[in-house]
């Protein structure tokens, strides 16, 4: 098997690696490098739970080989916090409950801050359109929008959290 010496900034530090030819970003990540955040689930890119954000655009880490990596900036859910501080989509996601198994959490976190840093002052809708591609599989959504767009009014984006609450038509809402 042939093998390769590769470069990864991961969170800000530089690692240096050896891989195989076939071995997936997740696995180094996780295998070679201990950063055990960025879960593997399904491993052919349906749950999301490997996203991760290369050289900033998130993407699913089991889709995308080491080798392909080499020289790229990674940031992983272990990134998002700030000397020990939460990041605004971790205290959201705490704040709100859509943390819920845990399973889905750093792959929904990954993909939601690159949603926002795009769609800043995103609708319900727009979050939920933005979180596709990401499986929970507790199927707690409701939580996990409110978290995102509570992280949004954290981040001054201007998106209002409303609390996930339902508004029936005969109320003077649209329903969700």
């Amino acid at each position: 098997m042939t093998e390769h010496d590769i470069t990864l900034t991961v969170n800000g530090t530089e690692h240096e690696l050896t891989v195989e030819s076939r071995t997936l970003l997740a696995h180094a990540l996780r295998d070679e490098l201990g950063y055990t955040g960025t879960n593997i689930g399904c491993e052919s890119s349906l749950c999301g739970a490997c996203t991760v954000h290369l050289d900033g655009d998130a993407v699913k880490s089991c889709t995308v080989l080491a080798v392909q990596a080499d020289g790229a900036e990674v940031d992983t859910v272990e990134g998002l916090d700030t000397g020990g501080e939460f990041h605004p989509i971790q205290e959201a996601f705490q704040e709100e409950h859509g943390l819920q198994c845990g399973y889905c959490t750093p792959g929904m976190m990954m993909t939601a801050v690159d949603f926002l840093s795009e769609n800043p002052d995103p609708s319900r809708e727009e979050i939920r359109e933005g979180l596709e591609g990401n499986l929970c599989r507790c199927t707690g959504y409701q939580n996990i929008v409110n978290a995102v767009e509570s992280a949004a009014e954290k981040m001054n984006t201007g998106a209002v959290a409303d609390g996930g609450e339902v508004r029936w038509p005969d109320e003077g809402g649209e329903g969700e």
